[in-house]
């Protein structure tokens, strides 16, 4: 059944792209006489008059939630794109065609158990906005003290899990193709790449988990002041409907607007690097679906110029393994110390133990070189990961799964840097904040910092060590004064051990310090 449940996705997908000419978008791009000759016939019979952006569009929507995401992400790459396609698909982030309101409020009330009008002092059934996953309505609520608030409501729509695991079938079948037929799939796991996107694409049907995610940011960014994140209403949020505090801002990608009420631009552009750097290195928990859809910019008084995050379906994670590696090879970057970057991928197995230090070194070189001391609109980070990608092919490196998201999250920030100040410097935006992260890791505070996690276990067993001591001296043993002998030269050991302990750690101690100020030294001349 689910074979052809595949077959007869496919079969629409096929239809689609034929019905709304996207075969044409490909095909017309090629010289070869014949293949242009295929795209005429493919198109007899068929109203394409309306432009190809629209139609491209068009069929996105028509195809579903996963790939109205895909053409979401390319919208925000406009320097990859032509004009006219990024600004059709920008359309997306926001205008995805509503469902009935009538089943919103349907979901709403088989999720809460009574009438809209007994649950909400108001409720607007027109949705103030439409995403490929859900669509959201504004309410009052009348809180447990009588206080009314503005609300929104977000709303899953309905029967999205079968479309969306047609698709990933879809999706994982075209995996083993690549990964049995090219000679790439190994290296490039495409089997694990699906299984990614499939996880956080059921977690995104999950609201009560977007709900969660949504509090954990707001934690995380409590004291920054850079960002607001809406707060949730737990009483009222289940796996359909979830209800948050209702949020005011102008969308980020309305520029002029927001130069014309006095939001400093660059500034805007510089901070949405450090949220980013701060999420990703700081908290090892970030925000992975930061299109211009979901990103507002406040205008009160008192939060004026902070971003405004919306849309916590999903979210990235890395361990510290993870960010403790993409640090040093970021802060190499940025000194252009390449040969450490080649160093840190044969060190992490991502390439063959035997690959040579120099060549790896040369082939990295040769891509970044050319966009140091630029500013963003002179460069792109779609056009470096493209190199990056084929010089990993040629050294064998393995893709790693958990690392797609931050790539997108990477590339959708650069996209929205790029609509707010073309004159960014990215790299040195970046550059302090991972040199004082690197120096948070390697310092003193860190240190203390794990003694202090390890306290709790050393308090518990400190006390019994006297009484585990008398315990054993009290059981009868036979040889007993060549036990204690014995007890008496391992006491001995046991002291010499501690007095070199002590040593060693005040040795440490002094040795970080000394390793910190050259590290400032070093990184700040």
């Amino acid at each position: 059944m689910m074979r052809w449940g595949r077959f007869g996705r496919g079969a629409f997908i096929v239809f689609i792209v034929l019905r709304y000419g996207l075969d044409e978008l490909v095909l017309s791009s090629f010289q070869k006489p014949w293949i242009r000759m295929l795209a005429r016939v493919l198109s007899v019979g068929r109203d394409l008059r309306s432009p190809r952006a629209v139609r491209l569009r068009e069929a996105l929507e028509r195809l579903g939630p996963i790939f109205v995401k895909f053409g979401q992400v390319l919208s925000t790459r406009r320097d990859l794109l032509p004009w006219d396609i990024a600004e059709e698909l920008a359309k997306l982030q926001d205008r995805v065609p509503p469902f009935s309101s009538d089943i919103a409020v349907a979901t709403i009330e088989r999720a809460f158990g009574k009438p809209v009008d007994e649950i909400f002092e108001t409720f607007e059934r027109q949705p103030v906005a439409s995403a490929s996953i859900a669509q959201v309505h504004f309410a009052t609520l009348r809180g447990k003290t009588g206080h009314v608030r503005e609300v929104a409501i977000k709303v899953l729509r309905p029967d999205m899990l079968p479309v969306i695991q047609k698709d990933l079938s879809l999706m994982r079948m075209m995996a083993g193709w690549v990964e049995s037929l090219s000679a790439d799939g190994k290296r490039l796991k495409p089997r694990e790449v699906v299984a990614e996107f499939d996880k956080y694409l059921n977690d995104e049907l999950d609201l009560v988990r977007e709900a969660a995610n949504a509090a954990q940011l707001r934690r995380n960014m409590q004291g920054l002041d850079l960002v607001l994140i809406p707060e949730m209403i737990w009483d009222f949020c289940q796996p359909e409907v979830i209800v948050m505090e209702r949020m005011n801002g102008l969308p980020i990608s309305q520029v002029d607007r927001l130069r014309d009420a006095g939001v400093d631009i660059p500034k805007l552009a510089r901070d949405g690097v450090t949220l980013f750097f701060t999420q990703v290195f700081r908290d090892g928990f970030f925000h992975a679906d930061m299109h211009p859809g979901n990103i507002q910019v406040s205008l009160a008084p008192e939060t004026f110029g902070r971003y405004i995050s919306l849309d916590f379906g999903i979210v990235g994670t890395l361990t510290e393994y993870d960010k403790e590696y993409l640090a040093q090879n970021f802060t190499a970057f940025f000194r252009r110390d390449y040969k450490r970057v080649a160093e840190l991928h044969i060190e992490s197995g991502w390439v063959p133990a035997d690959t040579r230090v120099d060549e790896l070194e040369s082939a990295i070189r040769a891509v970044c070189e050319p966009y140091f001391d630029r500013p963003l609109k002179e460069i792109s980070l779609g056009m470096v990961l493209m190199r990056l990608f084929q010089t990993s092919r040629r050294f064998q490196v393995e893709i790693q799964p958990q690392l797609v998201l931050l790539q997108k999250t990477l590339l959708n920030i650069e996209g929205l840097g790029r609509q707010l100040d073309p004159e960014l410097d990215l790299w040195s935006t970046a550059k302090p904040f991972l040199e004082k992260w690197m120096l948070d890791q390697i310092g003193p505070k860190k240190l203390l910092e794990q003694l202090k996690d390890q306290a709790p276990l050393y308090a518990k067993l400190l006390p019994q060590l006297p009484r585990l001591l008398h315990d054993y001296l009290k059981q009868p043993r036979q040889n007993d004064a060549r036990q204690i002998e014995q007890l008496l030269a391992e006491q001995r050991r046991t002291n010499r051990l501690l007095q070199t302990l002590i040593y060693t750690g005040l040795g440490f101690v002094f040795s970080l310090l000394v390793l910190q100020v050259g590290m400032h030294l070093q990184l700040f001349t």
